[in-house]
């Protein structure tokens, strides 16, 4: 997914779980999107949302869930993309947000 958004001109930070993901946050400019899959180790898309949400930093930062399960999105989450989607939703996903 990084490297078809990255070929289409977006600049992308990949983490490997919610702890690294938050350690990125804090060390970057605010984000236009965070793209969160919930199955995550060390610490899972639900709580990394709850830290997101909770830090005046990054409250506002629109979040998308990224999950092949039937959830509907989480409060304080801005939408679902649901596993497998098409390139097409996922940039117009991201370029509603990132221009």
């Amino acid at each position: 997914m990084a490297e078809l958004l990255e070929s289409e001109g977006f600049d992308v930070a990949v983490a490997a779980n919610g702890q690294e993901g938050l350690e990125l946050l804090g060390q970057m400019d605010q984000p236009c999107l965070v793209l969160l899959d919930l199955m995550m180790p060390v610490m899972n898309g639900e709580d990394f949302l709850r830290h997101v949400r909770e830090d005046p930093a990054l409250r506002l930062t629109p979040v998308i869930i990224v999950t092949a399960s039937g959830l509907t999105p989480l409060p304080g989450t801005q939408g679902l993309l649901k596993k497998p989607f098409e390139m097409n939703d996922l940039f117009a996903t991201v370029s509603a947000h990132c221009p």
